[in-house]
């Protein structure tokens, strides 16, 4: 095998242990890791599914999760095509997937969910197989996998983040409610709910946005402030004095008037903090 970095040897070795592909040889197996993993730039969550979409991966079984799918349908007289909410937590359940923690939204995202507790046929079908889940086992599997690499990925968890902006919208509303926001935010930033910690033992940036917002009469969010929050975030964890912030820079207006707010709520004006 030609000379690979560490870094690119673990992503095999993921991707060999992910996949299971039993019937090749172990030099063979490898080959078909480096196809798969050259062709999709070494992501090696995109290099699985298209894996497991491929021939060689045969996907997961369409009759074993149309059969599962029937068997958590509320009412299967009345929605052929749906899971309903009583349906959507006992499924989570039986994966081992709680409903206050990232992961449940991680399955979301996965699985396409139009809303909050409900589950689309076409969506829970093609997204297990794409995943390579014909069975509870392997979806359990697949839920500790993204439980463990959410909070470990940023472009995942860029990506869950921004799927339950629209998951978690009343119907016919454009804007996310606060209150449901604010929940969303907490199992985000906290690790306790398999999120990353925004609080720091030098600011409590979590709590402070939160309280800035309820100050601020408690808005509803749209969907550039939801978004820009989690890169805020990630800047404010690289640097707590906002040495790359800028008061030209293209932040939504929240967010600007929210720098100003923990200024002065450390006690140092904005000339004093772009001064320094």
């Amino acid at each position: 095998m030609p000379p690979y970095s560490g870094v690119q040897k673990q992503l095999i070795s993921q991707f060999v242990n992910f996949t299971e592909a039993k019937d090749a040889v172990a030099a063979k197996l490898i080959i078909l890791a480096l196809q798969f993993l050259k062709a999709h730039r070494w992501n090696v969550e995109e290099a699985i599914d298209a894996y497991f979409q491929s021939p060689q991966g045969n996907g997961g079984s369409t009759s074993a999760l149309n059969k599962i799918f029937d068997s958590y349908r509320d009412a299967p007289e009345e929605d052929a095509d749906g899971i309903g909410i009583e349906g959507a937590m006992k499924f989570l359940g039986d994966i081992q997937v709680q409903l206050d923690e990232v992961a449940c939204l991680g399955i979301a995202e996965l699985l396409k969910s139009p809303s909050m507790g409900e589950f689309t046929r076409e969506g829970f079908v093609n997204g297990w197989r794409s995943a390579g889940c014909d069975n509870l086992q392997k979806m359990i599997a697949r839920a500790a996998d993204i439980r463990a690499r959410i909070p470990a990925e940023p472009d995942l968890f860029r990506r869950v983040y921004r799927y339950t902006f629209p998951l978690c919208r009343m119907q016919g509303q454009r804007n996310l409610q606060f209150d449901i926001a604010a929940e969303q935010w907490r199992l985000f930033f906290t690790p306790e709910h398999g999120g990353i910690q925004w609080n720091t033992p030098t600011t409590p940036w979590l709590d402070w946005w939160i309280e800035y917002l309820e100050e601020r009469g408690k808005r509803p969010v749209n969907k550039d402030l939801w978004e820009q929050v989690e890169v805020f975030l990630r800047k404010t964890l690289e640097d707590e004095n906002f040495g790359w912030w800028s008061a030209d820079a293209a932040w939504p207006g929240t967010l600007d008037e929210f720098v100003g707010w923990v200024q002065a709520k450390r006690g140092k004006s904005s000339e004093e903090m772009e001064v320094e």
